[in-house]
């Protein structure tokens, strides 16, 4: 039985075969903080955000918060990725609002050493799945910097389509203009799509199970 409170979400934790997609937690502070720290020279190459790594623990605890706040606000879903064998903090995704309220953007990041095992692909097709399935959107976007290969090749693999490559506009964590793809993928298209090869289970703030609409999982 879904929670009353929310029938249509949103999806606090997405569970998939290798990994359990959750919002943040106070708890999670230090495996954040070791995840990025770890990871910084490849980070700063894509993640704007890297650029002011690494920060004090006091930063990151006031992150965590504002970013749960956001989720519990419908402001924003930043989620937190964990794999499920070990139980530890991978990286990090997100259904993001910016584009407005029947669009979302995934974005995702990939600790160093769990990289090439396919974990970003399986993380952005749960969350395609929920965007359609839950959240009920009519498209789904990722952006990416073209030489940004390994994020262009999750794009490419779930099926979504490259709509434009926008020349110059955006700027790089070092400071300097950088194009930007901007893949989408549209409600009709989903089941042709490689996004629903895996298994998806979604569960409420309450920890109940979400039930997922629109054909994807009916």
């Amino acid at each position: 039985m879904t929670s009353e409170l929310n029938p249509c979400g949103p999806a606090y934790k997405v569970v998939t075969p290798r990994l359990i997609l959750r919002a943040a937690e106070p708890g999670d502070l230090l495996p954040l903080d070791e995840a990025v720290r770890s990871s910084l020279p490849q980070l700063r190459q894509w993640m704007l955000w890297a650029k002011d790594e690494p920060v004090a623990l006091s930063t990151r605890m006031k992150w965590i918060r504002e970013a749960r706040g956001r989720f519990d606000l419908d402001q924003d879903y930043v989620y937190l990725i964990v794999e499920k064998e070990s139980g530890a903090l991978i990286g990090g995704t997100g259904l993001h609002l910016r584009s407005g309220d029947r669009s979302r953007e995934i974005g995702y990041w990939i600790r160093s050493d769990k990289t090439n095992r396919g974990y970003a692909s399986e993380a952005a097709a749960a969350l395609t799945q929920v965007a359609f399935g839950i959240s009920r959107v009519d498209r789904v976007d990722i952006h990416c910097d073209p030489r940004n290969q390994a994020s262009v090749a999750v794009a490419r693999k779930l099926g979504f389509h490259l709509e434009a490559t926008l020349r110059q506009r955006q700027s790089s964590p070092e400071g300097v203009l950088r194009d930007v793809m901007i893949w989408s993928i549209v409600a009709p298209e989903l089941k042709g799509s490689r996004c629903l090869a895996i298994s998806v289970d979604a569960f409420d703030i309450l920890d109940q199970p979400l039930p997922f609409h629109l054909g994807v999982r009916e």
